[in-house]
């Protein structure tokens, strides 16, 4: 029981938004965030897609430890590690573990193998990636690659949103519990107040947005007063806010290591 209580304290929503505001605004000091963002997207082009059409379990596995190297590297909160599991494990990880105790043989697991070693390898080069930008460089990134400046804006400004979304959520969840009635009786496990707080989230998110809505509205009437459309199709603009973008040697640097242990890969498999 006491591990329970303890964990249902870590689970709060004041926990999640510190991991969450960690995660937007939290790793500018590694040496990935320190890259350009183009250079990102260069080698997430390859890590994010590639590993679809590779079958050798060598070669995947390969890919994978280096994921896990660059994971620790960014230094990615145990939140977004945590939900990555739950993911892996409701997509293919539950199959792999069904057919190992119900007689599966090699020929069963393999494939399921494959398939976790590809989703696992993909996905933490999604978090590495995106976990490295904060909103303010994903955004230059993207509008420097072609994106239309209404898709950039809106992604960045859907990451300056969310610690406003999170404290509000808060605000409105606690709202609730003072309110409501909390289960007298907790069951096993505290089952009963787990469905509690789960139906309290769910009803948390009406007000939140109906509030969201009307902000937005506020905030397009707010932009549009300082001539936002007109900025948005003029190359001078563009050009100013991104003249601070330039690759640099250890963008150059990266791009080259990591294409090394790509070709080293495939060298060292084709051998045994």
């Amino acid at each position: 029981m006491n591990y329970t209580r303890r964990l249902l304290d870590n689970l709060s929503v004041e926990q999640v938004k510190i991991e969450l505001l960690n995660t937007a605004y939290g790793n500018g000091d590694t040496f990935i965030a320190k890259l350009d963002p183009r250079t990102l997207f260069i080698w997430y082009l390859f890590f994010g897609f590639v590993p679809w059409f590779i079958h050798d379990p060598a070669i995947l596995g390969a890919f994978f430890s280096l994921m896990v190297v660059m994971t620790i590297m960014t230094k990615v909160s145990p939140l977004i590690i945590v939900i990555l599991c739950l993911g892996l494990l409701s997509q293919a990880g539950y199959l792999l573990i069904a057919s190992w105790f119900f007689g599966g043989n090699l020929d069963t697991i393999l494939p399921l193998l494959i398939l976790t070693l590809k989703l696992s390898t993909i996905s933490l080069a999604s978090i590495v990636v995106f976990s490295s930008m904060d909103p303010e460089k994903l955004s230059d990134g993207l509008l420097s690659i072609g994106v239309p400046s209404q898709v950039s804006f809106s992604i960045a400004y859907g990451y300056r949103m969310l610690p406003s979304l999170v404290e509000e959520f808060h605000q409105i969840f606690l709202s609730f519990r003072l309110r409501g009635k909390a289960p007298e009786k907790k069951g096993l496990l505290y089952w009963r107040m787990v469905v509690y707080l789960i139906k309290i989230a769910v009803l948390s998110f009406y007000p939140l947005i109906l509030s969201s809505a009307k902000r937005a509205r506020t905030t397009v009437e707010a932009l549009e007063s300082k001539g936002y459309s007109s900025a948005l199709t003029s190359p001078d603009v563009k050009k100013i806010k991104l003249q601070h973008m330039r690759f640099r040697f250890h963008d150059l640097a990266f791009l080259s290591l990591s294409g090394c242990y790509i070709v080293a890969a495939f060298l060292v498999t084709s051998f045994y």
